[in-house]
């Protein structure tokens, strides 16, 4: 009977300890399929989430660089005007345009970090920022826009 009830005693004891709840990890959890647990401080702000911060620089220094792509030199910018043989031309492309807009053609992309000032040529040639460098494939880029590298 003592027997008994020692191992009656010991097994309760094994269950009370097993019963323990324990860290689990967000690790422990995924490896189970289970979803990780929120974050313990949601809605508090650490303090590096409330200290000031730094509005970002506006980029290259000489205000030349665009937010779509590489500065390119096209050959020629022209109107997108739908009557116009470029129109045409986009429209056999199935590149449809909303409005009028620059379309730059024969764009090749320029370093303007280089230092070499200005390195579109032939003169006649124009320096520009694009909205849409994807059609560059068939040498026209669209949303076109000049700018003055060279100063």
């Amino acid at each position: 009977m003592k027997l008994v009830t020692f191992f009656a005693f010991l097994f309760a004891l094994l269950i009370a300890v097993s019963a323990v709840p324990t860290a689990e990890t967000n690790a422990d959890r995924m490896r189970r399929g289970l979803t990780p647990m929120r974050p313990r401080n949601l809605g508090r702000a650490t303090p590096v989430d409330s200290a000031s911060k730094h509005k970002p620089s506006g980029g290259g220094g000489n205000g030349q660089s665009c937010s779509s792509g590489p500065v390119q030199c096209c050959q020629s910018v022209q109107k997108s005007n739908s009557g116009s043989l470029l129109g045409i031309i986009l429209k056999l492309l199935g590149i449809v345009l909303g409005e009028v807009t620059d379309i730059g053609l024969h764009c090749t992309p320029i370093d303007v970090l280089g230092g070499g000032g200005n390195q579109c040529f032939p003169s006649s040639a124009q320096t520009v920022c694009c909205k849409d460098n994807s059609y560059s494939g068939h040498g026209i880029n669209i949303g076109c826009s000049p700018i003055n590298i060279g100063l």
